[in-house]
């Protein structure tokens, strides 16, 4: 069993109002990226680590991330794009599994639960129950329905899939001029089914400068700091 963790890092940061990388920020006393790495390369089921980043990233990224099995490719102009990136330096493997750069605490188990089920059914997807009450609006922004909110699921990352069924998604949405922001969604796109796995709330994305504060205390609450 060969697996490779492809991690997303080629954001811009810009609704962080800063002229360099998101993923250069400290979380007690680490950076970002270096959090979401960790999480992956630590683990024995991961085999090779990619880290797709933007070009003017490489030299700040590779001095931060040093291992060997570490490895870096440049970013596409979007997140179908940049995994597609990575997934043409891929000769072959058992797993892939995609994570964004930007959710650094997930946790092993997350990532260990995730990969368990992909193993069973191919595709599967670590997510939370939706907590507050859902609307489907109109373009007026009129309510015109309420969905269930037991049938729904706010899916994070990882989403790991069988190697050749990825590629085989990929290729699809390539060839029907698709690009979906979400991996599950190519594979949806086939007709197969993704299984969403229970996940932790605590995997929090670093979108604006307040989730820094946020990670900090899911982090003390952990005992992490």
């Amino acid at each position: 069993m060969y697996n490779i963790a492809v991690i997303l890092a080629a954001g811009n940061g810009t609704r962080m109002e800063m002229d360099k990388s998101k993923m250069l920020l400290e979380i007690g006393g680490k950076t970002v990226i270096e959090r979401s790495v960790e999480a992956f390369s630590e683990l024995p089921e991961i085999d090779e680590v990619i880290v797709v980043c933007r070009e003017c990233d490489v030299e700040a990224f590779s001095g931060i991330l040093t291992d060997d099995e570490i490895t870096f490719v440049i970013g596409g102009s979007t997140r179908q794009q940049s995994v597609m990136n990575a997934v043409e330096t891929i000769d072959e493997c058992d797993y892939i599994i995609i994570h964004d750069g930007a959710r650094p605490l997930v946790t092993q188990k997350a990532i260990i639960n995730t990969l368990d089920k992909a193993q069973l059914y191919n595709a599967a997807a670590t997510g939370v129950a939706v907590k507050d009450t859902l609307k489907i609006v109109d373009e007026d922004l009129s309510i015109v329905g309420t969905p269930d909110r037991n049938n729904l699921v706010s899916i994070q990352t990882p989403q790991i899939f069988h190697f050749s069924l990825y590629k085989k998604a990929l290729e699809k949405a390539v060839k029907d001029n698709r690009d979906y922001t979400d991996d599950c969604q190519l594979v949806e796109n086939l007709g197969e089914k993704v299984y969403a796995v229970p996940g932790d709330y605590d995997n929090i994305k670093i979108t604006t400068q307040s989730d820094i504060a946020l990670a900090e205390n899911i982090l003390k609450k952990r005992g992490e700091l």
